[in-house]
């Protein structure tokens, strides 16, 4: 349309209909950006949520007692693990965005820069011990475990080498060779701090990632023999490993003020509690009968206040949270996807069942936690980010199946 001047006149429709277009375009993004989960997301999340929730309660009623006598206050620990928790969580979703090609290009890095830390607490006097376990690292006010970040970074590098070598899979030189080699270095360190239980701990992790990447199984139960033969080795390598299997054998047996003292604590804690618990709050055990109530034996005192109906919640739980990673690894199309989710599937339910066993005597003392119930901040945080890396993968199959879908309904209405 033109004016009698000649000069060209904007239709007044025109901006509304950029306008109109922008917020269309705004709606669309907003809805992306909000559209639904999968359900194997939303239950990893909610199961994962709830055990923090529930870990916290317990370490609030496990640990005042040491607070105090500690000369702290009553909430001491439970609010240094509150703020680990406040730390963890949102980390745990932001590390949910990251595509898994964040992961497979900086896998080497993290995996180097994991083992130079652990080399600072093994090497230098920055190196901090507790219990005969050199494995923490003090760096001024902070103290954290570089073996937490070695589950991570390990379990990452595995699923990015094995990416590489799917198609080479099967032969041993080329896959199996490789990862042994390179898994061994930080094992050696970790096992350097006189740390046994996150040493087995590491190598479930590598097992678990070999098996759902799909190594042959005999080549794993190669790896899974050796294994075995190095922690019976490794076992009986000195006298406080011996003393812990005599007391696991004949804890009836062993010095009930030496030895076996944890071992028989812990089983009266249980013991205490029958059916339904003596009442939250309410632990005898807790009141410096029982050593480390708030981190490795925190089941016995669940076990204590909440009865056998606490213990078979707990394990429920970690049922469930199996289940969930395992329908996870099932959903993946990538060996990626596939060898990280078991390697951390296999770590967390691993540690748990070790854990447990110990409590009730079916294992010898390890000094694991239990996986998001126990005390213990790097430990709370290194889980946090490994189940925030799995619902990432939630994430991206969730939208590659949508997509998927959408492709599909456009092809049938050609």
């Amino acid at each position: 349309m033109t004016t009698q001047a000649g000069q060209r006149r904007v239709p007044r429709f025109s901006a509304g209909a950029r306008t109109g277009g922008a917020m269309h375009t705004a709606r669309i993004s907003l809805g992306r950006a909000f559209e639904a989960e999968s359900a194997n997301y939303f239950m990893l999340l909610g199961l994962t949520l709830f055990m923090v929730a529930f870990g916290l309660l317990m370490v609030l009623s496990s640990s005042y007692v040491a607070s105090h006598a500690d000369g702290s206050s009553f909430f001491a620990k439970f609010m240094n693990q509150g703020l680990y928790a406040i730390i963890g969580v949102p980390m745990m979703l932001v590390v949910s965005r990251i595509p898994a090609r964040f992961w497979q290009k900086w896998a080497w890095l993290a995996l180097l820069g994991a083992c130079a830390l652990q080399c600072l607490v093994v090497f230098t006097p920055l190196g901090y011990g507790i219990n005969n376990n050199t494995n923490w690292l003090r760096l001024g006010p902070i103290l954290f475990q570089p073996s937490e970040l070695i589950k991570i970074a390990l379990v990452l590098w595995l699923g990015m080498f094995l990416t590489r070598k799917q198609a080479r899979m099967t032969q041993i030189g080329q896959a199996l060779v490789p990862v042994i080699l390179i898994s061994l270095v930080p094992l050696f360190l970790i096992m350097k701090g006189n740390d046994l239980g996150t040493t087995m701990i590491v190598g479930l992790v590598l097992i678990g990632a070999l098996f759902f990447a799909g190594i042959p199984l005999w080549q794993l139960l190669l790896v899974g023999a050796a294994g075995a033969a190095g922690a019976l080795v490794l076992g009986f390598s000195t006298k406080n490993r011996v003393d812990r299997i005599q007391a696991f054998l004949h804890p009836e047996a062993a010095d009930p003020n030496g030895s076996g003292y944890q071992v028989l604590q812990g089983q009266w804690g249980m013991a205490n509690g029958g059916i339904f618990g003596v009442g939250l709050g309410n632990s005898e055990s807790k009141w410096n009968w029982l050593p480390a109530s708030s981190t490795d034996f925190i089941f016995s005192v669940t076990a204590e206040e909440l009865g056998l109906v606490g213990a078979v919640l707990v394990l429920l739980l970690f049922v469930a949270l199996a289940f969930v990673l395992l329908r996870i690894i099932r959903s993946a199309n990538t060996v990626f996807g596939r060898a990280v989710t078991g390697g951390v599937t296999v770590w967390i339910i691993g540690q748990a069942i070790i854990n447990i066993a110990v409590v009730v005597g079916l294992f010898p003392a390890l000094g694991v936690p239990l996986p998001l119930i126990s005390s213990g901040g790097t430990a709370l945080i290194s889980t946090l980010a490994a189940l925030g890396i799995v619902l990432s993968f939630a994430r991206e199959e969730s939208r590659a199946a949508r997509r998927g879908g959408l492709s599909a309904r456009a092809s049938l209405k050609q």
